[in-house]
């Protein structure tokens, strides 16, 4: 099969990233972590987009908390930042919630979602006063006999099943969720019901509005029954763009099997190009007009507060991944490069996706005399077929080598560790944080579950 040439897909990138890999900086880190792939995180850029969502509530008028989704990347780097005003951190497990406890956020700054919860978790929950979530019947009771017991009130959210995923196994249906509130007002002192969440599927801020708007009305039918129901929860799924719009259609266009090793074209993939995106897409659903009314307005009418929980939005361009070249060879009309490292440390590729943006070669020595393009897929170092990190052929400006780095960008959100695994007894890639010219490895830890 020939392999025809792709057209480029340039990643968008913070100023921070393309000066950092001109420097020697990036060598010396290799160099320190033992030639292995490393992820690289820059928590000022997270900081920077975290304050623009938070920017975007406070430009519209409206009350609200942004909770870092802690799943999208386990570094404990960006933890710090989420203890700033109108922030907090979103967890879904004891070592999550522990971690975040650990690095200086209040209990009453995270959000704690997730299906049925273990005990341990409901637990330390309740101990620090989190926002709970709760998914079921079963669970609610299970809440609040663990707040009777430990004499506390437990703040929940009751999480709703959207009229467009009827058969989603997360949520209360319409029925169960009229017997919910009803059964929050029987539950007396042990559970203050606080509101409501949801998450949808997809990037639109027009739905995420217009759901949210119905959820207002929820809140003063809770409220009719004692309820202080003052908070919506509408989850994450904040756009990211990871490349132009230019670029990103000119791909869509003309997409074609050809451009891919063995014929390997995903069915689906991430949208790379989105808009509105990140702050923006918050600001669009603010301003969605409901009924002659933006969704703003109708939530400071009502006195409710937004919660957000993104993830790969505050991520965005704050890492990327480096994984060394170990070999290149010929394989018909483009290479194979293999390089450290396996494929599980860039994760789209175990979804039977592909992470698309382009990766970015570092030669050893810098450009050289004689250096011509070459087109080639990027392969794992295991043993196995399916391992591989690009089974687009892109395009190099020169053939890799022993000794240089290919640099995968904008990889923070969801990429770096969401299945990465010690398969073949590989350690697992280090987080190194950077700032400036400084750098370390970030202090990433977990514990057993409490039981």
């Amino acid at each position: 099969m020939t392999t025809a040439l792709s057209p480029p897909l340039p990643a968008i990138e913070r100023p921070w990233a393309p000066r950092l890999r001109g420097t020697p900086l990036l060598r010396e880190i290799a160099h320190a972590v033992g030639g292995g792939p490393f992820h690289v995180i820059h928590p000022a850029t997270f900081a920077e987009n975290l304050a623009a969502v938070v920017g975007a509530l406070a430009a519209e008028d409206v009350p609200g908390v942004v909770y870092y989704g802690k799943k999208a990347n386990k570094a404990a780097a960006w933890l710090r930042e989420c203890t700033r005003p109108a922030t907090g951190v979103d967890v879904a497990s004891v070592p999550e919630l522990v971690h975040a406890l650990g690095n200086g956020v209040r209990g009453e700054a995270i959000g704690v979602t997730g299906a049925a919860k273990s005990d341990g978790l409901l637990w330390l929950a309740l101990r620090h006063h989190c926002l709970l979530a709760v998914d079921a019947a079963d669970e609610l009771e299970r809440v609040a006999a663990q707040a009777r017991g430990l004499g506390v009130t437990a703040d929940v959210l009751l999480r709703v099943r959207p009229p467009s995923a009827p058969t989603s196994r997360f949520g209360f249906s319409p029925v169960d969720l009229t017997a919910a509130l009803g059964r929050c007002a029987d539950l007396g002192d042990s559970v203050a019901l606080r509101g409501f969440s949801f998450h949808l599927d997809g990037y639109d801020p027009v739905a995420r509005a217009e759901l949210a708007a119905q959820l207002i009305q929820l809140c003063h039918q809770a409220r009719a029954l004692g309820h202080p129901a003052s908070k919506i929860n509408v989850g994450g799924g904040i756009a990211v763009s990871y490349v132009t719009h230019e670029d990103w259609h000119r791909f869509q266009e003309n997409k074609d099997d050809s451009w891919f090793h063995s014929g390997r074209n995903p069915l689906r993939t991430y949208p790379y190009h989105q808009s509105p995106a990140g702050a923006a897409m918050v600001t669009a659903m603010l301003r969605h007009d409901t009924d002659g009314v933006p969704l703003a307005g109708r939530l400071r009418d009502a006195g409710i507060e937004l919660l957000l929980e993104p993830g790969r939005a505050l991520l965005d361009g704050a890492g990327f991944s480096v994984f060394p070249v170990q070999g290149c060879k010929d394989s018909g009309d483009h290479l194979v490069t293999t390089v450290a490292g396996l494929s599980m440390s860039l994760s789209e590729q175990w979804k039977a996706s592909e992470f698309l943006p382009d990766p970015i070669l570092v030669r050893a020595g810098g450009p050289q005399v004689g250096d011509a393009p070459v087109r080639t897929a990027v392969a794992g170092s295991s043993c196995l077929e399916y391992d591989v990190l690009t089974w687009r052929a892109v395009r190099l400006p020169a053939r890799p080598a022993a000794g240089d780095l290919l640099v995968y960008p904008n990889t923070a959100g969801y990429q770096m560790d969401k299945n990465e695994s010690g398969f073949h007894q590989l350690p697992l890639p280090p987080k190194v944080v950077v700032a400036g010219d400084r750098w370390h490895i970030d202090a990433d830890y977990a514990i057993q579950e409490i039981p």
